[in-house]
């Protein structure tokens, strides 16, 4: 992964360097669909798994959380909001309703949150984590980390949950992918911050369809940043929704680009990415 610089919490990311990364990823770690595309690094290096209805790809999606929640039942879940993910999340419902004590030590961790919102209201993504994962499968709250969407202070809020994620590494993942190319609230940009921060919002994402109908639109983001993504030892993405298709094309073109942040995902070593076609 690239090298953090000190301080800033932003590093200036260059082609060069993320070339040899991808070089080294593609010698020490191989996918099932190496074969199938040769010709691209990043497909190389995913499991790369397309689908003709949301609903095959929700229920493979939740079957490899529901996996891994069993494997490791202390399991830290970094969970994304929006349409891609729901889903899954509706499936580890039905999971939590055939056998409950598996999901009894899980944790989880919300990716992002729109700034300026308050907590309760029905756009901001701890109100679709309330009801879509934290109260259906009974997460208490100490199990349970994330922005304060009500925080008055954004960036003592990004610090201490930066903290939280030294205390709590992520061992799963589920992220969508915006029709920008951004994950979490990192927008393209010059330079993409490696850690939590307040995020300047692009226009195309706040069209996106939690706030779009929004007469008083979010004014910032509180988001994870690109290297506390690339920490989690597994990742999920989901794409899904339309828009999307220049964004999938560059990620699976396997340029690394601040263009297009998901590009950052070909650096990891352990990515299912999951299309609707």
């Amino acid at each position: 992964m690239p090298k953090s610089r000190s301080g800033s919490g932003k590093s200036k990311r260059k082609c060069d360097e993320e070339s040899l990364w991808l070089a080294l990823h593609r010698i020490l770690y191989r996918s099932h669909n190496e074969n199938t595309f040769p010709q691209s690094p990043c497909r190389s290096l995913m499991n790369l798994q397309y689908y003709s209805d949301y609903t095959s790809m929700s229920l493979n999606a939740a079957q490899t959380v529901y996996a891994a929640i069993q494997a490791r039942p202390n399991l830290v879940l970094c969970a994304a909001t929006g349409n891609s993910p729901t889903g899954l999340y509706l499936q580890l419902q039905r999971y939590y309703a055939a056998k409950s004590e598996d999901f009894d030590q899980l944790r989880v961790l919300k990716l992002d949150e729109w700034g300026g919102l308050y907590a309760a209201h029905p756009a901001t993504c701890e109100y679709y984590l309330q009801h879509h994962l934290i109260q259906p499968l009974r997460i208490s709250e100490e199990r349970y980390f994330g922005f304060d969407a009500n925080t008055q202070y954004p960036e003592k809020e990004c610090s201490r949950m930066q903290q939280v994620l030294a205390e709590n590494p992520i061992d799963l993942c589920v992220l969508g992918m915006g029709v920008n190319g951004h994950l979490g609230l990192n927008e393209p940009a010059e330079e993409l911050a490696d850690h939590c921060h307040v995020a300047k919002l692009a226009p195309t994402t706040l069209n996106h369809t939690m706030v779009a109908a929004l007469e008083t639109k979010p004014v910032f983001g509180l988001t994870l940043g690109i290297q506390d993504i690339l920490a989690a030892s597994h990742i999920i993405l989901l794409i899904a929704g339309s828009g999307k298709e220049k964004a999938t094309q560059q990620l699976l073109a396997g340029k690394v680009t601040n263009e297009y942040p998901a590009t950052y995902l070909c650096t990891h070593p352990k990515v299912d990415c999951l299309v609707l076609e």
